[in-house]
């Protein structure tokens, strides 16, 4: 409390006790309270009249059309043109796995390996039945030539002779359903061996030794041809043209000066269901050897043109938001701040592109909307 409240409040008492000596106590109990709500009510006229909080230094851009609004830039990967994806024809543990990402392998080079134990017995039990099956097939013929040769005479019946012809028939089948028995044996343990089908690149693996893997669970991924392609991701298709041999830029990500182009290959029919974005794969020409697989490249695609008019690009932290809309806070010329809706006509890595919403000349706070408020002070920086 101030020192002449202080003073004041002492003088104050110094009068009650004075008039206590000649009056009852309850006739100043009156006095009492108004003496001391005096100073509380002086105090409270105090704290109201405290200054306000002084204004808020900010950084802000001076709003000036861009380059971005005729090509917005996608970052995309590099992927092999053609892909096969390699896997088990049966069920089994993978005993050993011989090549890595990267590796390049011939047709025909063994990759992995399962455990062939099983098919082993199973072609060594094929074998035995189709021995089995080639002596029951030659007694038969043998006694089905011995009937032929005695019916003539009549030394035996006519039904012996079918008889015979009926075993040779069944023997005979018997054996080629056991040569069909040991062909299936021989594959399902080849099959144990999973072979590159082509030459290639190794650019992925989903397995490791010792796992247990189904039948045409994908093991490997290879490509299959020195082609390659840019996969990149867009909010709307119909940035690109309709016209395939249209060609955009195409960017190394680690280092721009190496550039080439590429060609529309084909456009996901429907958007991912997470990110609401449309795959789409462009054909790299003669694509240099530092966009190796793997790599990061930035796409050019051209401005949405049905939108018409300048774009503006702005820092991505300058976006705020009002009622669930994406806007900006402008410095007016009482150096206020207000807050304006605009629409977004994409995005980069660093930059948002408006479309609508701004001006040439908008001073926009570019750092630390998330605090401000409309119509609140502010101090402005240097532009950036």
């Amino acid at each position: 409390m101030p020192e002449q409240f202080t003073d004041y409040f002492r003088q104050c008492l110094h009068h009650l006790f004075t008039a206590a000596r000649t009056a009852s106590l309850l006739s100043l109990l009156p006095l009492i309270a108004l003496s001391m709500a005096v100073p509380l009510l002086t105090s409270c006229g105090e704290k109201s009249a405290e200054k306000p909080a002084p204004p808020r230094p900010v950084r802000y851009v001076v709003v000036a059309p861009s380059a971005l609004g005729q090509a917005v830039a996608r970052t995309g990967e590099i992927r092999a043109h053609d892909e096969t994806t390699l896997a088990f024809r049966l069920d089994g543990r993978m005993v050993s796995r011989l090549v890595d990402i990267g590796d390049r392998v011939r047709a025909g080079q063994v990759l992995a390996r399962q455990e062939s134990t099983t098919g082993q017995n199973q072609l060594t039990s094929a074998k035995a039945d189709l021995d089995a099956a080639k002596a029951s097939e030659q007694v038969a013929a043998l006694n089905l030539s011995r009937m032929q040769k005695l019916m003539p005479s009549g030394a035996i019946a006519r039904t012996q002779l079918d008889s015979a012809r009926a075993d040779w028939l069944t023997a005979a089948s018997r054996l080629k359903s056991s040569q069909a028995a040991l062909r299936n044996a021989g594959d399902n343990l080849a099959w144990t061996q999973l072979t590159s089908p082509a030459d290639g690149v190794i650019t992925g693996v989903s397995a490791a030794a010792g796992q247990v893997v189904s039948a045409g669970q994908t093991v490997f991924t290879l490509a299959t041809s020195d082609r390659r392609d840019v996969v990149i991701d867009i909010a709307d298709p119909q940035r690109l043209s309709a016209d395939t041999a249209a060609r955009f830029p195409v960017a190394l990500l680690a280092d721009p000066a190496v550039q080439t182009t590429g060609t529309v290959r084909d456009v996901s029919p429907q958007a991912d269901p997470q990110t609401r974005t449309w795959r789409v794969r462009l054909t790299l020409q003669t694509p240099p050897a530092a966009m190796a697989l793997g790599a990061s490249v930035t796409v050019a695609l051209p401005a949405d043109t049905g939108s018409g008019g300048d774009h503006y690009a702005v820092p991505a932290t300058a976006i705020a938001r009002l009622d669930d809309r994406p806007a900006v806070f402008l410095i007016d010329n009482h150096q206020q701040v207000q807050l304006r809706p605009v629409t977004l006509a994409g995005y980069t890595a660093s930059l948002a592109i408006i479309a609508t919403g701004v001006a040439p000349g908008d001073k926009v706070v570019t750092a630390g909307v998330s605090k401000l408020r409309t119509g609140e002070k502010v101090i402005p920086g240097e532009p950036q």
